[in-house]
C-alpha cells in the first residue's frame, strides 16, 4: 500500500513539473505564425548563410519548406528559444530571443568540415 501512495505521489509531481516546464498556448500565441529565418556563418567552413521558413505553433517550431533538414524547438511565453536543426553530416544548436515581430540569436554545429558558429535573424511573414 505504501509503494502505490508514493508512486502516485510520484506521478502527480512529474505530471506537475512537465505542465509547469512546457510551454503554454495561451503565453506562446504571440510568437506563433510563420517566420523568416536567416542564419548567418561567422565562424568555421560552413556555407556563409542560410534562409528557411519556419512556422511557430503553441510553442513548437517545425521547418516549412523542402530541404533535406529538420527543425526540432521550443518557444517559451517569454521568447526564450530553443532548437536543433540537423541536415545531412551537420548539426546545429541555436538559442535567443523571439519577439512578436524579430528575433536574434546564436548558433553552434559541428559535421565532417568541422565546427561552425554564427548568428541567426528572424522576422514574422
Amino acid at each position: 500500500m505504501r509503494y502505490a501512495a508514493i508512486v502516485v505521489l510520484l506521478a502527480g509531481l512529474v505530471s506537475g513539473l512537465a505542465g509547469y516546464c512546457a510551454p503554454t498556448p495561451a503565453l506562446a500565441a504571440a510568437q506563433d505564425g510563420n517566420w523568416s529565418v536567416l542564419v548567418i556563418t561567422e565562424k568555421g567552413g560552413c556555407d556563409p548563410g542560410y534562409r528557411y521558413s519556419v512556422i511557430v505553433s503553441n510553442g513548437r517550431v517545425s521547418y516549412q519548406g523542402d530541404a533535406a533538414v529538420t527543425f526540432n524547438g521550443t518557444v517559451a511565453g517569454n521568447g526564450l528559444i530553443k532548437v536543433r536543426i540537423k541536415g545531412g553530416d551537420r548539426d546545429a544548436a541555436g538559442t535567443g530571443q523571439l519577439l512578436a515581430n524579430a528575433g536574434t540569436g546564436t548558433w553552434r554545429s559541428n559535421g565532417s568540415s568541422g565546427a561552425c558558429s554564427g548568428r541567426w535573424e528572424a522576422e514574422r511573414r
